[in-house]
């Protein structure tokens, strides 16, 4: 199994050290070590991939309404800094390809969360997967495209096969494995009170990869390591070491 990727992943950027899905706290989150970040995308209403979590804008910016109904020079106006602290009013909702460039300059790693707006799911695999081909181009790792979404997982395999794909569950289902298979994913990724030793070691069998999310405390990281955890997402990118 091919896994370049390191067993620290910084969530939505630095987590909550800086304003979340953004190139601030991607540059915080370097300056603690992390080399790589995940980051939530979507789409705006012009099919620009965004970092964006929410359906709508008013938790991270001073906006209002859903992404999927405003074009991306409209959200790039957005100030999506203030809302955390005053040192980083003015930061914008930044498109993927401003946050792959970063990341190409400076030789980190993705795992771009396919985050869908309801009715756009394989509208959004589709352009993510493509936008990520065009971007990563001579790139040394390719980004993990991760979603919760198997119909984004779907059409994003359908047009950049050659990206790896990893299927997100908040609990285990039975068919779990077969899931991920089917999906030709070479990870599986879960929230993190979801997964025992046993899953760890049943996915390996599987010929798959393990992520966890989000792991904020040190012991917990420890035990999961333990029990041969391959990656894990953290939002304490200060107290767990990259």
């Amino acid at each position: 199994m091919d896994w370049p990727y390191p067993r620290v992943a910084a969530h939505r950027g630095a987590g909550r050290l800086a304003p979340e899905n953004t190139l601030a706290a991607l540059r915080a989150g370097a300056a603690l070590g992390c080399t790589m970040f995940e980051f939530d995308v979507k789409l705006s209403r012009d099919a620009v991939p965004v970092l964006m979590h929410d359906e709508t804008v008013e938790r991270t910016t001073d906006g209002h309404g859903r992404v999927a109904e405003l074009a991306f020079d409209q959200l790039a106006r957005l100030d999506a800094g203030g809302w955390h602290s005053a040192r980083y009013a003015g930061e914008p909702v930044p498109a993927l390809a401003a946050v792959a460039r970063w990341l190409m300059r400076n030789a980190a790693m993705a795992d771009i969360e396919i985050k869908p707006c309801p009715g756009r799911e394989a509208a959004t695999g589709e352009v993510v997967a493509l936008e990520a081909r065009r971007l990563w181009v001579g790139g040394a790792v390719r980004p993990l495209l991760s979603s919760f979404s198997a119909v984004a997982l779907e059409r994003a395999c359908a047009v950049a096969p050659e990206f790896p794909r990893l299927q997100l569950f908040e609990s285990l289902p039975p068919d779990w494995a077969a899931r991920c298979t089917a999906l030709g994913c070479i990870a599986v990724g879960v929230w993190h009170a979801a997964l025992s030793e046993q899953a760890i070691t049943q996915a390996h069998h599987c010929g798959l990869r393990v992520l966890a999310y989000t792991v904020d405390d040190p012991a917990r990281a420890d035990e999961l390591f333990g029990w041969g955890l391959d990656t894990l997402v953290t939002d304490a990118v200060d107290r767990i070491a990259p």
